[in-house]
Formats: structure tokens, C-alpha cells, sequence
């Protein structure tokens, strides 16, 4: 017994049987373990195998449209992307960019553990980050389900997302999808599309030397391409075909053959023009902030952004500032069209060439509106003193003062002509300073600033004398809006631009709903336009277009050393027109006269098919013979009378003369004839001859 306790006692002391035990032990927990990995291994490959794909965020083109539904543009429209199978791609194209993005594409799942080291002891040479080693497929991944920031999750999610696709989808359809995709610079995606951007041929028909400098460009379009520096894009192409040879793709003869090779690039052509691209612009930014979207999602989540232009009125705009300023090659400009009757954006020029310059001047508020701006001095005379269109004034050079007396301010008239004694028709017609001047100070200018605030004008400005004259700077924006006040009988309906929009399943992201508010009775603003009708009468200063106008339309000019401006208005559009320099330079004679053609030819043109319309008479409105000498009611001892409209109340209540009239009960009598059936025979009579 003891002999046996001895001799497994130094069995049991045995090193080397210890040692065998245990790593009897360790194999069969390594052996567990790998059976466990290998298990947990293919439950996530087939779970993976098993899951979709995320929604692709291949960038797809927002759309917008106009009001009638036709398709203006699409965001990001001059893309150019071309599908095509990998059969109908070169070889040649396809080898080269194996060799150059992943050389190792047919032999790993998704990432490359060899290429990963590679890099990572090439980075760590150069201390920096000078070789990636995302393969092919993890490209493919990113540019279809992530963003590009750069952190470890997006990583892990990319490598994720680059297995998955390798179970789901074959060698060949994921290189097919990359060569589709991929960018190369100038809006142009895939291979198809970049072969006929640069070489003008299908990618079946690329050669070798062709190939390389194509797949040499993804790396860096901005860097690479030939159209930037030729000289950064050839020698990238000799890198290609040294990557070749090294893959063994080509012989280093027909490497250096390639590279000799003189290629035909064709020259980058002229992208087409975008169409109403201020508007393009201006629909942007709004519809960023609507959604709360950067611009490139805006652009490329296909969207659909129903607009208010009209394809026709924006058409007609650009083509008449084009006739209209084709002598004046330096000059700028901007129109703006508004439906008063629903607040539509009908058409929007921002400046004669967009492509030289991006600026839209419907929207500077750095321009003085001059005269134009007088109408909103006179609907508030109208409304908060009771002027009449027979209210007169001296005009005559005045220095006026104000603030109590401690300044003065003396305006003139342009080219110093005065008129004497005048009323409010014909200082509106001859842009009279001082009877504007008059009436802003017996208004009050506070009063003034409150109205053109209730019409939407939102610019600087300060109560004093000179504003009466239009010295504070307002938008064409603004002032058409504004305009569209009066047209639509004192309701203001806020501006809009943008109808609706969608997403790409048709599902409502915004919808407009206009505010509307009435700013002023609509008698006040039927008066105003009655007498800024008179504006495009002879001896108006809107006189030189009345021959194009064959409708009733009501205006103001306005005229500044800088600037230039007819705005005015039919029931169906609210136009303001703006012609100067961009920078500190005087208009001349000649150039002061150009927004009336631009706003008369736009008016008729677009209103073309639309019956001419008066305005229509409100309640609250009268109409009168007055003797314009006078301003006195006319009898037939006043052979010079005029019809003219008065807010009920305000109308003159004597005669010119101590001779009444004949008793207008008399149907036969003449002033009851013209009482009867002035207003609409004259008017009509006047707008069909004209």
C-alpha cells in the first residue's frame, strides 16, 4: 500500500503530466469557445443575410415646380448621371479602378484586415493620414446610407453596412452600383456619364490610357481633374498605371505606352442656363427654413416644391429687361411680380445675368425709391387728413421747418420747374416735391412710417421731411407688395413664393396659408388709383410708355441720381421695377427712363390673353364734375370739368360759379348725362382708342 501511495504521489508531482493535463484543459475551452464564436458567428450572419438594407441616401433631386404644375427646374438638375451595366463598361475602366481604390475586392467581405494594416504602417511612416484603406464595397456603403463625417461610429456602421451588402449582393453588382455612383467632378456621376463628359464616348470604348485618368479623378475631383489642372490629372493617370502593373493587370510596356498616349479631352461645355434662377434661389432659402433643412438635403431629398411663378410672366420678364437694357451693357435692374389678390410671386428678376453675378436685387434694401414712394405718403393724407384729389398746395421753391422750428429743409423740383398753385392729381402725375412735402408734414411723418408699416415695409426709417421723397432705402420686394395693397382694395395678402411641398412618397411637408389683413378702407385706395392713373396720361411722367398700355393701370415713377423705379399695378398684377448701378455711379437722362418700357412691355405682354379690367368702385366712393381751376364742383359755366372719384364726404360741395347747375334730376340735362354715364363711357372709350 505504501509502495502504491509512493508511486502516485510522484505521478502527481510529475511536471510534464501537469502540464499535459492542463492543456487538455485549455483545448477543450478554446475548442468550446471556438464552436461558441463560430455559432454566435453564423447567427449574425445570417441575421445580417436576413436583415434589409437601410433606405438608400443616394442624393435624389428636389423638383420645383410653377403654379400651373410644369416643372421649372430640379435642384442639383444638372446632374449628369447615366446608368449603365457593367458589361457595357471597358475593362480597362474597370481594372483600373480595382487596382487604384481596392485591389483586394474579390477576395474579402465587405472590409480588408490586410489593407487596414497596410495603411495603418504607412500612416504611421509618415505620421499622418496619407492612405485610407476603405475598400470599394465601404464606399459603396457610405455614399448610399451615411454621411461622411468622420468618427469612429459612422466607421463602424459603414463596415457594418459593407458586410451586410456583401452577404445580400454579388462581387459584380456591388462594383456595378460603385462605377455608377461614383462622383467625378462637374456634377457628373458614373463612369458612363464621366466618359462622355470628357471623351465624348460610351465607357465601353474607353482605352487604357483613358481608363486610368478616369479612375484617377474620384479621389479628388476638385484636384484631379483635367478641367483644373491638366498637369495634377496626368500625372495621377501615370499613378493609376503603375498600380496596374503592379496588380498585374497590365505590362509596364503598356504602362508607359498609355502614358504616352495624347488624349483627345473635350472642352467643358456650358452648363444650360437654370431657369428664373434669383427665384430658384429665393425658394431655397425659404424652403430651408420652412423644413429646418440644410441646403444639400433641401436639394437632393426629393423633394417636390410647388411655387407660385408663372413659367410664362417670369419668360416675358427676362426677355423684355433683356430687349429693354440690350444697349446698356453695365446697367442693373430688378422686376418683381405679385399677384394682389393672393400675394403670389409671379415673376422675379433678380439682375441681368445671373451667371455673372448671383445678386438679387429684389430683395436690396440699399436703394432710395424716390418718387414711388409718394403714394404712401398720400393714402395716409387721404386716410388721417381727409386730402381730397382737389386738395391744393403752392408750388413754388419752399424752405420748409420742422422740430419745432430748430431746422429746415428745402426740397426742389427736378429741373427746377414749378407749377403754382396745384391739386393732389396733378402733383401725383408731375411728381411735385413740394406738395409732397407739404403733406407729409401736415400728415405728420410718424403717421407716414405707421402706414408703410401696415403695407409690409419693414426697411429703416425716420420721421422727417425728406422722406416724403423716397430718401430711405425700401426693396423693389417691399414696395410691390405694398402696391398690391392698393390694387386689391386695402387688404394686404402676405407674399408668398412657396404653394406646398412634398416628400418623394407625395406626403405634405408645408402647406402656404396666407395671411391676409385689411390695412385701409378700399374707398381711400380706389381714390389714390384713380389719380396714379393719371400718371401714364399726357403730361404724366409716365407718359412716354401710355401708347404700349391698353388697359387701365395705375403707377409712380421714381427717380433718384442712382436709381430708377416705375412701380404700379392692374386688379390682377403688382409690378415694381428698379434700374441703377451696383456700385456708387449716377444714372444719365437716357438711363432714368428705362424701368417705364421694362414695366409697361412686362404688363402687357404677360396680361396679354386677360380682358382689360377697370378697377372696381367700392362703397364709400363718390364721383364728381369738378372744375380743375377751382376744384369746385362744375356747372355749365365750368366747360372744363373732369369726372373725378372722392371718398363719400370729402367731395367739394359749391359750385365754381353762383350759377347752380341745372337741376341733374333733368335725365336731358348735361351734367346729369355726364354724372350718369362719364365714368365708365370715358374711361372705356379712352383705354379701347388708346
Amino acid at each position: 500500500m505504501s509502495e502504491e501511495r509512493s508511486k502516485r504521489t510522484a505521478a502527481e508531482t510529475d511536471p510534464l503530466e501537469r502540464l499535459g493535463k492542463r492543456l487538455k484543459k485549455w483545448i477543450s475551452f478554446s475548442f468550446t469557445c471556438l464552436m461558441l464564436s463560430a455559432a454566435a458567428l453564423l447567427v449574425l450572419i445570417l441575421f445580417m443575410r436576413s436583415q434589409s438594407l437601410p433606405v438608400s441616401k443616394m442624393a435624389m433631386a428636389s423638383e420645383m415646380y410653377d403654379v400651373h404644375g410644369t416643372m421649372i427646374e430640379a435642384y442639383g438638375g444638372s446632374k449628369n448621371r447615366q446608368m449603365i451595366s457593367l458589361k457595357e463598361m471597358s475593362p480597362k475602366v474597370i481594372e483600373a479602378t480595382l487596382a487604384i481604390e481596392d485591389r483586394n475586392f474579390y477576395g474579402h467581405f465587405g472590409f480588408d484586415p490586410k489593407g487596414i494594416a497596410r495603411a495603418a504602417w504607412v500612416n504611421l511612416q509618415h505620421m499622418s493620414k496619407v492612405q485610407g484603406a476603405g475598400t470599394i464595397t465601404q464606399q459603396l456603403a457610405r455614399n448610399l446610407y451615411l454621411t461622411h463625417e468622420r468618427t469612429w461610429t459612422r466607421k463602424i456602421k459603414e463596415t457594418y453596412y459593407a458586410v451586410q451588402m456583401e452577404l445580400q449582393m454579388s462581387k459584380d453588382q456591388i462594383l456595378e452600383q460603385y462605377l455608377n455612383q461614383i462622383y467625378y467632378g462637374h456634377s457628373t456621376y458614373g463612369i458612363q456619364a464621366a466618359s462622355q463628359l470628357f471623351f465624348g464616348k460610351n465607357a465601353s470604348e474607353l482605352s487604357l490610357a483613358e481608363s486610368a485618368l478616369l479612375a484617377g479623378i474620384p479621389k479628388g475631383p476638385r484636384y484631379y481633374s483635367p478641367y483644373y489642372d491638366l498637369q495634377n490629372a496626368m500625372n495621377r493617370q501615370k499613378t493609376v498605371l503603375q498600380t496596374m502593373v503592379e496588380a498585374g493587370y497590365i505590362t509596364q510596356k503598356q504602362a508607359d505606352e498609355a502614358a504616352r498616349e495624347k488624349l483627345n479631352i473635350l472642352p467643358l461645355a456650358n452648363k444650360k442656363p437654370v431657369t428664373a434662377p434669383y427665384f430658384h434661389d429665393y425658394v431655397r432659402r425659404l424652403g430651408t427654413e420652412l423644413l429646418g433643412m440644410e441646403e444639400k438635403e433641401f436639394e437632393e431629398s426629393g423633394l417636390r416644391i410647388y411655387t407660385s411663378l408663372d413659367l410664362k410672366a417670369q419668360k416675358i420678364a427676362e426677355d423684355v429687361v433683356t430687349e429693354q437694357l440690350k444697349d446698356f451693357p453695365e446697367i442693373q435692374t430688378a422686376l418683381v411680380a405679385i399677384d394682389p389678390r393672393n400675394g403670389y410671386v409671379k415673376a422675379m428678376v433678380g439682375g441681368r445675368n445671373y451667371g455673372e453675378n448671383q445678386y438679387n436685387r429684389v430683395f436690396a434694401n440699399t436703394r432710395q425709391p424716390g418718387s414711388s414712394f409718394k403714394p404712401i405718403v398720400y393714402l395716409t393724407a387721404l386716410k388721417e387728413k381727409h386730402f381730397s384729389p382737389v386738395t391744393r398746395y403752392l408750388s413754388e421753391p419752399t424752405t420748409f421747418t420742422y422740430d419745432q422750428g430748430r431746422q429746415t429743409y428745402t426740397p426742389s423740383n427736378f429741373g427746377n420747374k414749378y407749377f403754382d398753385w396745384i391739386d393732389l392729381r396733378t402733383a401725383i402725375a408731375k411728381s411735385d416735391n413740394i406738395f409732397a412735402v407739404h403733406t407729409v408734414l401736415e400728415t405728420g411723418p410718424e403717421r407716414v412710417i405707421e402706414m408703410a408699416r401696415r403695407m409690409g415695409i419693414t426697411s429703416p426709417m425716420k420721421p422727417m421731411p425728406s422722406l416724403a421723397l423716397g430718401t430711405f432705402p425700401v426693396s423693389p420686394f417691399e414696395m410691390a407688395s405694398a402696391f398690391g395693397i392698393l390694387a386689391g382694395q386695402g387688404v394686404r395678402v402676405e407674399p408668398t413664393a412657396i404653394l406646398r411641398i412634398e416628400d418623394w412618397r407625395g406626403r405634405v411637408l408645408y402647406e402656404a396659408a396666407p395671411k391676409q389683413e385689411t390695412v385701409i378702407e378700399p374707398a381711400y385706395t380706389y381714390v389714390l388709383t384713380k389719380l396714379m392713373e393719371g400718371v401714364f396720361d399726357q403730361g404724366g411722367t409716365g407718359s412716354r410708355v401710355s401708347s404700349v398700355l391698353k388697359r387701365p393701370v395705375a403707377g409712380k415713377t421714381g427717380t433718384t441720381n442712382t436709381d430708377a423705379w416705375l412701380v404700379g399695378y392692374t386688379p390682377e398684377l403688382s409690378t415694381a421695377v428698379w434700374v441703377g448701378y451696383d456700385k456708387d455711379r449716377n444714372i444719365s437722362a437716357v438711363e432714368s427712363h428705362l424701368a417705364a418700357p421694362i414695366f409697361a412691355e412686362f404688363t402687357e405682354r404677360t396680361l396679354e390673353s386677360v380682358p382689360p379690367k377697370l378697377f372696381p368702385i367700392p362703397e364709400g366712393v363718390v364721383n364728381v364734375y369738378i372744375d380743375p381751376a377751382t376744384g369746385k364742383l362744375a356747372n355749365e359755366s365750368c366747360p372744363d370739368s373732369r369726372m373725378e372719384a372722392f371718398v363719400q364726404g370729402t367731395e367739394p360741395t359749391e359750385y365754381c360759379t353762383q350759377q347752380p347747375a341745372r337741376n341733374d334730376g333733368d335725365q336731358n340735362s348735361e351734367p346729369a348725362k355726364r354724372k350718369q354715364n362719364g365714368t365708365w363711357w370715358e374711361d372705356l372709350k379712352r383705354w379701347w382708342n388708346s
